[in-house]
């Protein structure tokens, strides 16, 4: 099956490209379309996250469960909006955490592409969503799809600095080997954690695990 994905991904990949349960989900996607259905993120965005941190350049992984399901919200990494859409609750906690972390002022600018290009897989576990109907897509396949690549990144990759946040991403723990990455938890950083995700410092933390793996810094501000 030809997917439209960054090609070092296309390759590593390939073999669930062509598993029956990724084409079930290309059809039940095509048939929900041809139904009239509104499906978000766009298509061309379903796997931006992956055409902006290619393989090879991997160094952070941020797990999130399914995209916004309102519209003008989805594009394709998690947490993220386009510029000009009011950064979401989650998105303001995470802001608000990196300021006092990091001790910068953030401009409130919701759109995450500079944290991708940098090596930042912002990784929704399931890629798709109803309009108007959170959590819809989380049974046609995309679990298994994601799971396997989070064992890519585990299995081709060194150091990558897993962030799992909230009981939901940490349930995916056992896809890392911890012998050769550093898995960082925290709760959620939803309003509904009563503020639980801050102080986690996970930003700082991040950085200096990667300086200490010899790896270039993330530069949070935005």
């Amino acid at each position: 099956m030809d997917v439209k994905i960054e090609q070092s991904w296309k390759s590593a990949l390939q073999d669930e490209f062509g598993k029956p349960y990724f084409a079930s989900l290309v059809r039940f996607l095509h048939a929900e379309k041809a139904a009239g259905k509104i499906i978000y993120p766009p298509g061309s965005q379903i796997f931006k996250a992956f055409d902006l941190t290619p393989l090879p350049e991997v160094k952070v992984v941020v797990l999130g469960q399914d995209p916004y399901y309102r519209p003008g919200q989805a594009m394709g990494l998690c947490f993220s909006v386009p510029d000009g859409v009011p950064a979401p609750p989650s998105l303001k906690t995470v802001f608000k955490e990196i300021e006092t972390d990091l001790g910068i002022r953030m401009s409130g600018r919701p759109n995450l592409e500079s944290w991708a290009r940098q090596g930042v897989l912002l990784l929704n576990t399931v890629l798709t969503v109803e309009a108007g109907l959170p959590t819809s897509h989380s049974r046609i396949g995309w679990q298994e799809f994601t799971d396997a690549v989070i064992r890519t990144v585990s299995e081709r990759c060194e150091g990558v600095v897993f962030l799992l946040w909230g009981r939901f991403a940490q349930g995916k723990a056992a896809l890392v080997d911890t012998s050769r990455h550093h898995v960082l938890t925290a709760a959620h950083p939803s309003p509904l954690a009563g503020g639980a995700f801050y102080g986690c410092r996970h930003f700082s933390r991040t950085n200096e695990i990667l300086l200490a793996e010899g790896k270039q810094p993330i530069d949070w501000k935005l």
